[in-house]
């Protein structure tokens, strides 16, 4: 039998299978596709997961740089600008690598754990057991796992044929075309990079440009063909005939109103050239069905804008991946695979806030444009840029705080464990998904003795951080910490419990 079927190979269950892997559990992805697909859905991480990524020693996989991730300096929220030069311990990090890459770098990565990726296997039925799951596929074989989890996406066949209701909205209104292109050198800003439009003020690049006719975003990718992108709201969505890059320019001089030089890229691709009418926003009632999980975009759906996509599906598959071993190893205490539904779901639904707030900035409109020129000046204030910068991020997702007050339940910061070999960054320890008390006193090796199977012990000096100890879970949220010299060892002992079951004997 199976310990875990993930159904879908993309980046999340990608992701899922990696971390199952490093806690002792060795699951089987499968996907209907014969082969990775060659469109590239996303064009690189924002958010949190960029260090989740450090943290799992896959950020220098994918950058090729031992740099640590550095926040972004200036961003942009509902195609306004967001300058975030003020803000303190700016949490808003960015990756521009294009999703092939992600995927591959992960399929890679779970490879070396011993993952098995069956390609070729479209699941068609399902059946729950009191104690496993039976899945059946087009060629009518079958196979028995213990859990079954949907990262198979937006139009999730797990999570249909698991019978889990997927509430939302759907709107036709806009229409965005999105296309690889080549332009000629004239046309590109000798000083920003951007666009030089006759007639029209620079298109900056990788901004989101607003006019009164649409928005229009410039990306010239250093290592690709550069990518241009439009939105509209037309009276009507216009052809279902394929994307052609005629259509590419019409919407482009639509915009901007005026005409811009767009030809085809070098190479032989595949290139992006896509139309896409309307959109979804919308929220799967549960994420859990007995023994079948959903992750990603079979959980959720919403707008692109603000590219927060990955960061919530490949945080959730972190959230997942530990809770979920526990329980297939027997040693999850009472209810903590409910916990992700419990935590990861308010997390989605904070970002479907974001996206329709900023898809009603980007609107046409005369009132949309006064409600624009106040939300621009509330954004100039960097109070009110870190508030923005933390919802765009997900860092500012708080689980439950528990009897402790602040930190317990937010992200571990990214601090420095001076040892007896030397200062170590906290990204180097976290790197097997193993939990961690780090104890800069010194005193709690008994204490957390009876869970030395499960829980690494670290010593040291912690820099970075006004707590002398701290206990983290595996995807590197406080499960504990203390400020005092002499740290409160009952509470360590019951957060230990209850995160990670009881003592050993």
């Amino acid at each position: 039998m199976i310990d875990v079927l993930i159904v879908g190979a993309g980046p999340n269950g990608l992701m899922l299978a990696a971390e199952l892997a490093l806690a002792g559990v060795r699951p089987v992805v499968c996907d209907r596709l014969a082969a990775p697909t060659t469109e590239n859905r996303a064009n690189g991480l924002v958010g949190q997961v960029v260090r989740m990524l450090d943290r799992r020693g896959l950020h220098q996989r994918l950058t090729g740089d031992t740099a640590p991730p550095r926040p972004a300096p200036e961003f942009v929220f509902g195609a306004l600008p967001l300058d975030l030069r003020g803000v303190a311990d700016n949490p808003l990090h960015g990756l521009p690598v294009p999703q092939r890459q992600i995927e591959r770098v992960l399929a890679d990565r779970a490879a070396e754990l011993g993952v098995p990726i069956r390609r070729g296997c479209e699941v068609t039925g399902l059946r729950q057991r009191a104690d496993a799951v039976e899945v059946r596929f087009a060629d009518g074989t079958t196979v028995t796992c213990r859990y079954l989890v949907g990262a198979d996406g937006g139009r999730s066949t797990v999570r249909k044929l698991a019978g889990i209701a997927f509430p939302g909205v759907t709107t036709d209104r806009s229409v965005s075309r999105t296309a690889q292109v080549a332009v000629p050198a004239e046309a590109i800003d000798p000083v920003t990079g951007g666009l030089a439009v006759p007639g029209h003020r620079v298109v900056g690049p990788f901004r989101h440009t607003r006019t009164e006719r649409g928005l229009i975003v410039w990306a010239p990718f250093p290592d690709r063909p550069p990518l241009v992108s439009t939105t509209e709201w037309p009276d009507a969505p216009g052809p279902d005939a394929p994307m052609t890059l005629a259509e590419m320019r019409a919407s482009v001089a639509r915009v901007l109103g005026v005409e811009v030089p767009l030809d085809p890229p070098a190479g032989t691709g595949p290139h992006v050239l896509r139309r896409l009418v309307g959109g979804n926003t919308r929220l799967a009632e549960r994420y859990r069905d007995g023994r079948v999980l959903l992750l990603g975009d079979a959980a959720h759906v919403h707008s692109a804008i603000g590219g927060p996509g990955l960061n919530l599906g490949l945080q959730d598959a972190v959230n997942l991946g530990w809770k979920l071993a526990a329980e297939v190893r027997g040693r999850a205490p009472d209810g903590l695979l409910d916990t992700y539904e419990a935590e990861r779901r308010p997390a989605a639904r904070r970002v479907t806030v974001s996206t329709q707030a900023q898809t009603a900035l980007i609107a046409p409109g005369s009132e949309v444009t006064a409600l624009r020129e106040l939300v621009g000046e509330l954004l100039a204030r960097p109070e009110n840029a870190a508030h923005v910068a933390a919802l765009m991020a997900g860092a500012d997702v708080r689980y439950d705080p528990g009897p402790d007050g602040p930190p317990v339940g937010t992200w571990a910061p990214d601090l420095v464990v001076h040892g007896d070999a030397g200062p170590v960054r906290l990204a180097e320890l976290t790197r097997d998904a193993r939990p961690l008390l780090l104890d800069g006193t010194g005193t709690l090796g008994p204490a957390a003795a009876p869970w030395r199977d499960r829980v690494d012990v670290i010593g040291g000096r912690l820099a970075g951080t006004s707590s002398t100890a701290l206990l983290l879970r595996p995807d590197c949220y406080l499960a504990w910490a203390s400020a005092d010299d002499a740290p409160d060892s009952d509470g360590l002992r019951a957060a230990l419990t209850r995160w990670f079951g009881p003592p050993r004997t």
